[in-house]
């Protein structure tokens, strides 16, 4: 029962996105992403939720910087909403945008909190989506000149960057089953749109060490998934290739390889030729990268359809009755047995310890952070207005543990970050899931942290992970 201690260089961080803390979505010249469309079409989300107020985040920083300094993290992950800083998607930059960013920064690092940046998390401007949005080419050339835009103007404050936060959430959940922005559900359309957000990620990070210091780090987050199998059956493998394919390989492929798998070419051909991929592309695609992201909630379970007892096409990204996985109809997934978050989603922290140690193989030499990592669970306050959350407090243990397992295998992760810093807009599921660390009363938009942000504050400042009892 010896208590588990990290590096002393270890990150210790928490993570947002723009579209689901902000609000002010009016404010200073910005203009309708796709998800403030999504959110406003009725039957969408949840009770018609959408992120108009959100929790404040565009007003109420100073606040939110100062309860993470009193909660001791080393850094903070947020991104950039596009259509605050280029409202169109095009053309020069907003500077009254640009400046909201810029002091969130200064904020940060005058507390002593390092800020991380993400570029794009799903707030695609409306404007570039009824142009074609990201099954079209041009969507990554605008990319690249809104990451250069903003590189140009954060780039002497802030040291680590993303250029995309989960792809594959983008491509497939919002071109092919339908229940992300833009509501899509083409398949061919979720494959280019695959590619060109591979594209743009390339073309973004040229962008970016174009214009920054030399001494910033360029990653990319993706949610690959740690993909299992109900038997050794060929049939059971050969299922478990396709998801793999098409949830990893897809991105990792042309990022980290240059190439895209045979295999995935050759289960989508009947879906699309892939002529979408021009000449030159994946060398374009296949920048150098400072670090890798993963974020990592529950792993996959799946077989082949013909030995699906009790399985199904749900994989837990919500209601649809189209398929996120183009060219994987066959295959069918599966609940795996144990502990469920609120989500539905299978506790297992095995996973991200294997995740870990596929990345330290397929990306030898490159530093890893978890760059999400968390659980959803129906937080209420108790009498006294105190949130306990013993489950989460639970679910971090286990999960820090396996990251602390693949740092001795030899896996080198520089830092996690928590989602989320606060309960918030959790996209087509509303207000009703809460991942946040600090529970948000939504009636008054009042914050108080949770005893899992206390447990989590106080990890961070020792390093160390209280043993089992201590959970």
């Amino acid at each position: 029962m010896t208590p588990v201690t990290f590096p002393s260089t270890f990150l210790w961080g928490a993570s947002t996105s723009a579209y689901q803390i902000e609000g002010a979505v009016r404010e200073g010249g910005r203009t309708p992403s796709i998800w403030d469309t999504f959110s406003h079409t009725p039957g969408k989300t949840v009770d018609g939720d959408h992120g108009d107020i959100a929790v404040d985040h565009y007003r109420r920083y100073p606040e939110d910087v100062a309860l993470m300094a009193e909660l001791g993290l080393d850094a903070y992950r947020f991104s950039i909403s596009w259509s605050r800083v280029q409202p169109t998607g095009r053309g020069p930059a907003v500077q009254v945008g640009l400046d909201f960013y810029r002091r969130l920064a200064d904020e940060l690092l005058s507390k002593g909190i390092k800020p991380a940046v993400t570029l794009y998390h799903w707030d695609l401007p409306q404007e570039l989506e009824d142009a074609g949005g990201w099954p079209e080419r041009d969507t990554a050339y605008r990319f690249a000149e809104y990451a250069q835009l903003v590189g140009e103007a954060l780039g002497d404050r802030v040291e680590h960057w993303m250029t995309l936060n989960e792809p594959w959430c983008t491509a497939f959940l919002g071109y092919a089953s339908g229940v992300h922005a833009p509501g899509r559900t083409d398949p061919e359309a979720s494959l280019k749109a695959a590619h060109h957000l591979n594209l743009a990620h390339g073309l973004g990070t040229s962008a970016l060490r174009s214009v920054m210091p030399a001494r910033n780090s360029i990653a990319v987050s993706l949610n690959s998934s740690t993909v299992r199998t109900v038997s050794q059956d060929p049939a059971d493998l050969a299922a478990a290739r396709k998801i793999d394919d098409l949830a990893n390989g897809v991105f990792h492929g042309p990022m980290l390889h240059g190439t895209y798998p045979e295999s995935l070419l050759k289960a989508t051909e009947e879906i699309t030729d892939w002529s979408c991929v021009a000449e030159g592309d994946l060398v374009l695609i296949n920048q150098p990268l400072d670090a890798l992201g993963l974020n990592y909630y529950t792993p996959a379970l799946v077989s082949a359809a013909d030995a699906a007892a009790g399985g199904s096409r749900a994989d837990g990204h919500g209601a649809s009755a189209y398929s996120p996985w183009p060219g994987a109809d066959d295959v069918m997934f599966h609940q795996p047995p144990g502990e469920q978050t609120q989500m539905g989603w299978s506790i297992d922290a095995t996973g991200l310890h294997d995740l870990l140690m596929r990345y330290t193989r397929e990306a030898p030499g490159l530093p890893l952070y978890i760059t999400e990592n968390g659980a959803a669970y129906d937080d209420k306050p108790d009498p006294d207005g105190r949130v306990h959350d013993p489950e989460r407090i639970a679910y971090l243990h286990g999960h820090l543990s396996a990251v602390r397992r693949a740092i001795s295998d030899g896996a080198d992760v520089r830092g996690y970050y928590q989602w989320s810093l606060m309960d918030n807009f959790e996209w087509s599921y509303g207000y009703e899931k809460r991942f946040g660390m600090v529970y948000v009363d939504y009636a008054t938009l009042e914050r108080t942290p949770k005893s899992s942000a206390r447990w989590y504050s106080e990890v961070a400042r020792t390093g160390t992970l209280p043993p089992v009892e201590g959970v």
